[in-house]
C-alpha cells in the first residue's frame, strides 16, 4: 500500500512515499509518485518517455475516467472523489500534465509501470483540485481509488487499442492527402506520352498519368486495409482484471465501463465475449501491425519508382525531375538526391521490422497474460507516427513538386520497339515481327519502317500514338487505316 509517510519532509522540496518495498523521496513538483520513479530507475533503455505517444496517454485517462463513472453508478466511490478524479482525468485528456508521463515507453512488468504513472498523476492532480497536497493518498489513493476494479492486464491493452485506433485517423488523413497529391499528378499527366517497363525491359507505351494514377490508387487500397484491420481493435477486455476472470470487480462493471468509454471516446468499442482469452491474445495488434507494414511496402515500392524514374540527370532515366530539396554531396557540386523517397523507404524498412518485433511480442505470450505489451505498443505507435509524417513528407516534399520531361519520354516512345505492339492488329502480326526484327538490327524506328513500307500513313500513325489511343490501346483498333 503506497500512502505519504507522517513524519516530517526531508526537504522543502521533495516528499516521502512508502511502498511494500520501502521509503523514498519523490520531488514536490511531480505529480508521479513512488512507483513511477522506481521504473525511472529500473527501465533506462531507450530514453523515450510515454509522453511521447499523447494518444496513448490521452487513452489512459479515457480508460480511468470511464473506470471512475462505473464504480460510480455501482455506488462503490463517493461523489467527491469520483468529481476530482473525473476533472484530472480530464486534464489529461486535454492534454496537460503530459511531462508528468515519464517512464520509459520499453519496460518489464506488462505495462504495470505505465498504468501506475497514470494512477498516481491522475490522484495527485485530483488531490490538488480537492485543495490537498500530493501525496496524500489517504485522500485519494493511486490504487484503491484511481485503479478500482482495473488491473494493468485490462487497463493498458485496453488503452493500447484506443490510442492505436485514434493514431489510425490521423495516419488515414495523411494516407488520403498523399493519395490526393498522386491525383493531381495523375491529371496532370494524362496526355503524358512514355514508355511503360516490365522487368526493367522497354514493354509497350502508356502515359505518365497512369503510372500516377496506379500509385494513388495503390494507397487508396490501403486505406481500405487500415480501415478494415481497425475494427478488431474495437473490442477490449476492460473488467477483465488479472487474468481475465473480473476478480475485485462488480458483476456489473466491464458492461457500464465500457458503455462509458463509448461515450467518452465516441468509438464503438465492445467487451469481448470471453475475458480470459482476450486478457492473453495479441492478434488484433498482430493484424493490425501487418496491415501497416502492407503500407509501407508500398509506399516504399513507390519511392523506388520514383528514385528510379528521376535518376539522372544525364547518365540515368531522367523521365521526370523530383523538386531539389537540398544540396546532395560534401564533395560533388551541383549533385541532388532524392532525399525525400529514400527517408520514407527508411520509414518502411523501420515499420516492417517493427511489425515481426510485435510478431515475436505476440508469440511469446505465455498462459493468462502477454507480459510483452509495451514493446507491442511502442513498434505500434512508431510506425504509425513514422507513416504518418512520410506521407505528410512525400506529398509536400516530392509529389507536388514533380515535373516531366515530356519531349524526352516523346522521344523515347517513338524509338520504342514497343509501339509495334500497338501496331500489331492494324497491320498484322507478321508485319509487326518483320518490323520489329528490323528495328532492333538496324537502329531505326519502327514508325519510320512502317512509313518506309508504305502500311501506315503519317496521318494514321499521329492519330494511333495520340496519348487517349495508347492510355487506352483497344480505342485503336477502331481507327479507320486506308488500305
Amino acid at each position: 500500500m503506497t500512502h505519504t509517510s507522517t513524519s516530517p519532509h526531508p526537504s522543502p522540496t521533495s516528499r516521502t512515499e512508502t511502498d511494500f518495498m520501502g521509503t523514498r523521496d519523490v520531488p514536490d513538483t511531480a505529480y508521479w509518485g513512488i512507483q513511477t520513479l522506481r521504473a525511472k530507475e529500473n527501465f533506462p533503455i531507450t530514453g523515450i518517455p510515454i509522453s511521447s505517444y499523447p494518444v496513448l496517454v490521452k487513452a489512459l485517462a479515457q480508460v480511468k475516467h470511464a473506470a471512475v463513472l462505473a464504480n460510480y453508478d455501482l455506488g462503490l466511490i463517493d461523489e467527491t472523489k469520483k468529481d476530482a478524479i473525473v476533472r484530472a482525468c480530464l486534464d489529461i485528456e486535454n492534454g496537460q500534465l503530459l511531462d508528468q508521463f515519464v517512464v520509459d515507453v520499453i519496460q518489464g512488468g506488462a505495462g504495470t509501470s505505465t498504468n501506475m504513472n497514470a494512477n498516481e498523476v491522475i490522484a495527485n492532480r485530483a488531490l490538488e483540485h480537492l485543495g490537498r497536497s500530493k501525496g496524500d493518498y489517504a485522500a485519494i489513493h493511486p490504487n484503491g481509488d484511481v485503479n478500482l476494479g482495473q488491473s494493468t492486464n485490462d487497463v493498458y491493452p485496453s488503452a493500447l487499442k484506443i490510442a492505436a485506433i485514434n493514431g489510425a485517423g490521423q495516419l488515414l488523413e495523411a494516407m488520403g492527402y498523399l493519395r490526393t497529391a498522386f491525383s493531381r499528378k495523375a491529371l496532370e499527366f494524362e496526355d503524358v506520352v512514355k514508355v511503360g517497363r516490365t522487368q526493367l525491359q522497354d514493354a509497350v507505351p502508356m502515359t505518365l498519368g497512369q503510372e500516377f494514377s496506379t500509385y494513388a490508387v495503390m494507397v487508396e487500397e490501403d486505406e481500405l486495409r487500415v480501415k478494415e484491420a481497425l475494427v478488431h481493435l474495437h473490442e477490449i477486455n476492460l473488467g477483465a482484471t488479472a487474468i481475465g476472470t473480473g476478480i475485485n470487480t462488480h458483476p456489473q462493471y466491464a458492461a457500464a465501463s465500457c458503455a462509458h468509454l463509448q461515450r467518452i471516446t465516441g468509438l464503438p468499442l465492445a467487451t469481448a465475449a470471453n475475458l480470459v482469452e482476450a486478457t492473453q491474445d495479441c492478434g488484433s495488434f498482430v493484424l493490425f501491425s501487418g496491415t501497416l507494414k502492407r503500407v509501407a511496402v508500398k509506399l516504399s515500392k513507390i519511392c523506388n519508382d520514383l528514385r528510379l524514374l528521376s535518376s539522372g540527370p544525364r547518365a540515368g532515366f531522367a523521365e521526370i525531375n523530383l523538386p531539389p530539396r537540398q544540396a546532395g554531396s560534401s564533395i560533388m557540386p551541383g549533385k541532388v538526391n532524392p532525399v525525400i523517397p529514400e527517408v520514407v523507404n527508411q520509414v518502411a524498412f523501420e515499420v516492417i521490422g517493427n511489425d515481426l518485433t510485435i510478431t515475436m511480442a505476440a508469440e511469446a505470450g505465455q498462459l493468462q497474460l502477454n507480459a510483452f505489451e509495451p514493446i507491442i505498443g511502442r513498434s505500434l505507435f512508431a510506425s504509425l507516427s513514422h507513416l504518418t509524417a512520410a506521407c505528410t513528407t512525400l506529398a509536400d516534399h516530392c509529389i507536388d513538386g514533380i515535373t516531366a520531361n515530356k519531349e524526352f519520354l516523346r522521344s523515347q516512345v517513338e524509338a520504342s520497339i514497343g509501339v509495334v505492339t500497338i501496331l500489331n492488329p492494324l497491320i498484322g502480326y507478321d508485319a509487326a515481327t518483320s518490323i520489329a526484327r528490323q528495328a532492333l538490327v538496324t537502329g531505326r524506328s519502327v514508325t519510320e519502317l512502317v512509313l518506309e513500307r508504305g502500311l501506315l500513313s503519317a496521318e494514321e500513325l499521329n492519330e494511333i500514338l495520340r496519348p487517349e489511343h495508347l492510355a487506352n490501346p483497344q480505342d485503336s483498333a477502331d481507327i479507320d487505316v486506308q488500305q
